[in-house]
């Protein structure tokens, strides 16, 4: 065998074993209404539990209540709906509880 071509598979072998890497960083006040609609559930449950705990904070609470979360992403993807240009942050902040 050719050990060029061999160092060559290995390298291209070793190229497609390396992850994607996945975006880590959100700035949550520029996400639309119509994008976290059109989220993918997995997205949609992050935000949620980051909404959790964002409300949670401004509250002094060191606690969050997994009812109130679902709730509450519940009421915003509701009026998401009906608001679809406005800021994420902005309906959550008039509908959070």
């Amino acid at each position: 065998m050719n050990t060029r071509a061999i160092a060559i598979a290995a390298l291209l072998a070793a190229l497609w074993a390396v992850p994607a890497r996945a975006q880590t960083i959100v700035d949550m006040s520029l996400i639309s209404c119509d994008q976290f609609l059109k989220s993918p559930q997995e997205r949609k449950d992050v935000l949620s539990a980051w909404m959790g705990g964002y409300f949670s904070a401004m509250k002094n609470v060191a606690t969050i209540d997994a009812r109130y979360v679902v709730r509450n992403s519940q009421k915003i993807a509701n009026y998401c709906k009906k608001a679809k240009n406005e800021t994420l942050m902005s309906a959550i902040q008039r509908n959070w509880r």
